[in-house]
């Protein structure tokens, strides 16, 4: 067949190139989830087929949540052509009866399929996606950051660990959590409630903490300054202005979730980049920040976001406004992996969190040890997403009362 399918000037992917003869010869018998613990409250999927092969991805919702919303989705899944990404990924997330698609549990399903069809065709999901722009990608940690952030002892002590990290940290994240009780008062935080202020007062202590910080970590470590999307727009515009001195790699998340002119207005006010991401779904969510100019990059989470075939068409998109993209990652082994290859397939990928050096599990899962150097994750060579998943491992890390792949 010619590489143009169908005489519409469609190219076919590398995907569909590799699986051409493979097409209707292995479909999808089942697809189950469960939670592991210390997963921050997500699940892994796994996507059978009759050619007893499998693939592994992970959704951002609860073991109990997804295995509810699979209940819907295995009718559309089973006896399905399982080379089909791109049209399953379609079918998934315009459900609409008897219940709308739950986006992090479709998520899992993709990364799965992903992680299935690399391992038939014995090929890296990154080079199906697209092919590797690098083969290893930068990350960064989240860290309460010090002790005491008027001191500058506590400032120092907190600068030499991560600077000594065995992983080679040179990007943290970190927000002002501490600073309450210790210069700001107790109360004046609600964690999950928007639209909360500030005063100048209150902005002033949080530019000399992070002043403090940045004299203690030196020009050579990037950071972030963390928020959960609780400021009005009149604080977050005086928050990056307090921040402004201590030079961070940008904002994160510092006006209420969903797109508004706030945003906008946001991110002409502010001196330094402004970024959100992490709780939207699939394009359509990103398209008005990006149409709007209402943000410097953009960092979806590949489980709640659409997996990576959702991630990637979100990454597309940003591409034609020249936005960047990084990601969120809280999760297992199973999204680091599935964030490394797509960082590695993606052009304007710049950086993606992680939890590798504080969640040991990461890092006993599979078979395949994590490799990160230089604050760098290598992007695993293996088929698939090129981790082994150890049994044993995984049962003796189930969260009470979860069924082992049910």
């Amino acid at each position: 067949m010619s590489p143009w399918e169908g005489g519409k000037g469609a190219a076919m992917t590398t995907l569909e190139t590799l699986s051409e003869s493979e097409r209707n010869r292995v479909r999808i018998t089942d697809v189950k989830a469960m939670q592991l613990k210390d997963q921050a409250g997500q699940s892994l999927v796994k996507v059978e087929t009759d050619a007893g092969v499998y693939g592994i991805g992970e959704a951002g919702a609860s073991g109990p949540m997804v295995r509810a919303h699979l209940q819907n989705l295995r009718a559309m899944l089973i006896g399905q052509d399982v080379f089909e990404i791109d049209k399953l990924y379609t079918r998934m997330v315009n459900l609409q009866h008897p219940y709308r698609s739950n986006i992090p549990t479709v998520s899992g399903v993709d990364i799965a399929l992903w992680d299935v069809v690399g391992k038939l065709l014995n090929r890296p999901v990154s080079t199906l996606i697209s092919g590797r722009f690098r083969d290893e990608i930068p990350l960064y940690i989240n860290t309460p950051g010090p002790d005491d952030w008027f001191d500058p002892v506590s400032c120092r002590d907190w600068s030499q660990r991560m600077k000594e990290a065995p992983q080679g940290w040179s990007t943290l994240k970190f927000g002002f959590e501490r600073l309450m009780g210790n210069g700001l008062p107790e109360g004046r935080y609600i964690p999950g409630q928007m639209s909360q202020t500030l005063r100048a007062t209150e902005l002033d202590l949080i530019r000399q903490g992070y002043e403090n910080c940045r004299e203690a970590l030196g020009d050579e470590t990037d950071f972030i300054v963390h928020c959960h999307n609780e400021w009005d727009l009149a604080t977050a515009i005086g928050l990056a202005r307090a921040v402004t001195s201590s030079n961070p790699l940008w904002v994160e998340d510092a006006l209420p979730v969903w797109y508004s002119d706030s945003w906008k207005a946001l991110k002409q006010a502010s001196p330094v980049r402004i970024i959100t991401g992490e709780k939207l779904e699939l394009p359509r969510e990103f398209l008005p920040f990006l149409m709007n100019e209402a943000l410097d990059a953009i960092h979806p989470d590949l489980v709640f976001a659409g997996g990576l075939t959702g991630c990637r068409k979100i990454a597309d998109l940003a591409e034609m406004f020249y936005i960047p993209i990084a990601t969120h990652n809280v999760g297992s082994l199973v999204q680091n992996m599935a964030t490394a290859h797509f960082g590695a397939s993606v052009r304007n990928f710049v950086i993606t969190e992680t939890r590798i050096s504080q969640n040991t599990l990461i890092d006993e899962m599979a078979e395949e040890k994590v490799q990160v150097a230089d604050g760098k994750l290598a992007v695993p060579d293996g088929p698939g997403l090129g981790i082994t998943l150890i049994p044993e491992v995984l049962r003796e890390n189930l969260i009470e009362g979860e069924p082992y792949w049910d």
